[in-house]
């Protein structure tokens, strides 16, 4: 059963792509990944999933239901956290909590807690004395506390330091075991690959792959380390060229006859054939056709 799916779903500002015929499909129980750098369409895209965009054209639908027609129950159902943690100032934590059980309508007063005593969030302090990091930790609260079918989460975990980074994937993580559904934007591409099942890679408003992540990271280009030279050889097929001062590192796409052809002149002393991570290949992905219209 899918959770998610959008269907040719583009936005437009005049002339300019927000995001172009954007086709996801996230079924229910998946961690699902939602990898691009900043400015390349994320959250734009699940802004106008969750409807707070309108659609130049496409569908969205969450819970099989279109969100035009059905967004404020679904909105009730889902765990949502924007990319920025923004809050009115003059209010305390406890009172945003409050404020956002009741928008759920739902007694939320001890998950709450619970979650704030893990993520070491002070309730009693005025929001405009926060830190980012702990403005981001209110969000979290905030999108996670009614306990949801799914949690949508842009870019969650930035400004917050490597120890709440960790509590906040195993939360996470307790919540996917207990049968939730995860959409996970980020940058971080490590997230992406320890925690996600699939993922969808975005570049300029566009889908350019969506696979397993296992698949994602497995091409038929090869990882190359050349070893005792700053050389690079000369033929088509490489890319994520790195030269450093007691090697060089591409990954290259072709007959490895040819490439074992190309490198025979260089004094290179020792050569190196792996598989690439994820990312290499996300990088590898951006590189290829990076001047898209």
């Amino acid at each position: 059963m899918s959770i998610i799916e959008t269907i040719k779903l583009s936005k437009y500002y005049g002339n300019v792509r927000g995001i172009d015929q954007v086709d996801l499909n996230v079924k229910a129980g998946e961690f699902f990944g939602f990898i691009g750098p900043n400015g390349s369409g994320k959250s734009t895209a699940i802004r106008t999933l969750l409807g707070l965009i309108q659609p130049t054209s496409g569908e969205a639908k969450i819970f099989n239901k279109d969100i035009q027609t059905h967004q404020t129950e679904i909105l009730k159902e889902i765990g949502y956290m924007p990319s920025e943690a923004m809050f009115y100032n003059g209010m305390r934590v406890k009172d945003i909590l409050k404020l956002s059980a009741k928008l759920h309508k739902k007694d939320c007063e001890q998950e709450a807690a619970r979650l704030c005593e893990r993520l070491k969030l002070d309730i009693n302090k005025k929001v405009e004395t926060l830190s980012l990091g702990n403005r981001k930790k209110v969000s979290i609260v905030c999108a996670l506390q009614h306990k949801p079918a799914l949690y949508i989460l842009d870019e969650p975990t930035s400004g917050l330091d490597p120890l709440m980074q960790k509590e906040f994937f195993t939360i996470l993580n307790e919540r996917h075991l207990e049968g939730a559904t995860i959409f996970l934007s980020s940058h971080v591409l490590t997230e992406i690959q320890q925690h996600c099942e699939r993922a969808a890679i975005i570049r300029n408003g566009k889908i350019i792959a969506c696979d397993t992540t296992e698949n994602l990271a497995k091409s038929s280009a090869k990882k190359i380390t050349l070893t005792g030279t700053n050389d690079v050889p000369s033929i088509s097929g490489l890319s994520n060229i790195e030269i450093h001062e007691t090697h060089v590192q591409f990954l290259y796409s072709g007959p490895i006859k040819a490439l074992l052809t190309a490198i025979e002149p260089l004094p290179f002393s020792d050569l190196t054939i792996g598989e690439p991570s994820l990312d290499d290949m996300f990088l590898h992905y951006y590189s290829e056709g990076s001047n898209d219209e």
